[in-house]
């Protein structure tokens, strides 16, 4: 495989990275993604829930590769008296891996303001028990950079209950070739599969069945695959991001296999034929099984699909905090993407 279709991997993870896609509002990215789509020769249709499909070729029964470009973030659920936003979060994720980060809050007649989440009382100079203090949508708010003091005057804005939250992704590339952002769960597989249709359209793969790419918008709420999947799909790989932890032998620069997450046990045929892949073309990879884990491919088995699935993607430190993956994890996914899809 050539190199360049890993840096095509690496820009598409950061283009997509900066655009704001919570779960809910994600028309900004699956614009960009049919932009991208068409550029490269392919046609992207949109679901009634706003996935984006792609056939990119092949022939015979086909296998879907799913990538989810929905993300963390947060809502306004109520404003406050003192001209602060209280939040209620989209997607699940500690508190404080958002304290004292950048977001910016989405209208519904299309305003955006910059803002900050910060704990109530957040100066060290002030609270002594600032350590101490718990860290929930009681206690922190979304101070607005704008001169608020009151309800009225954040009103006056346009701001109210039910307007987005994005997180500022501050994206970084290394020389080094790290990825630091948030929200590469998963646009670096979606970054990975636009370099696959990139691939395709270069005509450097034949595939040996037909390949659709669905990038699903609700996967971190749950409900992402269970839907828009096309009626002949007979099998289904989620390619999102690797856990990195604890037990695990997933790392950054690897491409990770799961072979049970808590949703269960992956399908054995098409787990097994991966990890025999990566093994005799002595790619960068792991088995592992993820404790706290859930995909789009199960989404669409308890939504009565019936298709073999599995879950593929690179190796993504400090899930659902400030990520960091590098550039030769997103190689070796490429990679047993393409022996697994090359006739």
């Amino acid at each position: 495989m050539k190199k360049k279709y890993t840096t095509f991997a690496v820009k598409q993870t950061e283009n997509l990275c900066k655009i704001p896609s919570p779960s809910g509002f994600t028309k900004l990215a699956t614009d960009y993604l049919k932009k991208e789509c068409k550029k490269l020769g392919f046609v992207a249709s949109s679901s009634r829930k706003n996935s984006v499909l792609v056939d990119i070729g092949g022939k015979g029964e086909p296998v879907v590769l799913a990538a989810h470009v929905d993300t963390l973030g947060a809502m306004v659920r109520s404003l406050k008296s003192n001209g602060r936003l209280r939040f209620t979060k989209i997607g699940g994720y500690p508190e404080n891996n958002i304290e004292a980060e950048n977001c910016i809050i989405h209208t519904r007649d299309g305003k955006e303001y910059s803002g900050a989440i910060q704990l109530n009382n957040p100066a060290a100079h002030v609270n002594r028990e600032l350590a101490k203090d718990k860290r929930t949508d009681e206690t922190m708010e979304v101070v607005i950079d704008e001169k608020v003091r009151c309800v009225k005057d954040v009103e006056k804005l346009g701001i109210s209950t039910g307007d987005f939250i994005s997180l500022d992704p501050r994206t970084i590339i290394t020389k080094s070739g790290f990825i630091k952002s948030r929200h590469l769960d998963d646009k670096a597989s979606a970054g990975i599969l636009l370099a696959l249709a990139q691939m395709a359209a270069d005509k450097e793969i034949k595939f040996n069945r037909k390949v659709y790419l669905l990038f699903t918008t609700y996967e971190e709420v749950g409900h992402g695959g269970s839907s828009g999947v096309p009626k002949d799909a007979v099998e289904m790989i989620s390619v999102d991001m690797g856990a990195v932890g604890d037990d695990l032998k997933t790392d950054e620069h690897k491409v990770s296999i799961c072979a049970k997450d808590s949703g269960g046990p992956y399908d054995y045929d098409v787990t097994t034929k991966l990890i025999q892949l990566a093994k005799k073309n002595k790619l960068n990879y792991a088995v592992d099984i993820y404790p706290y884990y859930g995909s789009d491919v199960e989404a669409t088995l308890f939504a009565g699909y019936d298709i073999k699935h599995a879950l593929i993607g690179p190796g993504v430190a400090a899930s659902h905090g400030y990520e960091r993956t590098h550039a030769e994890g997103l190689e070796n996914t490429l990679k047993l993407l393409e022996l697994y899809l090359k006739k």
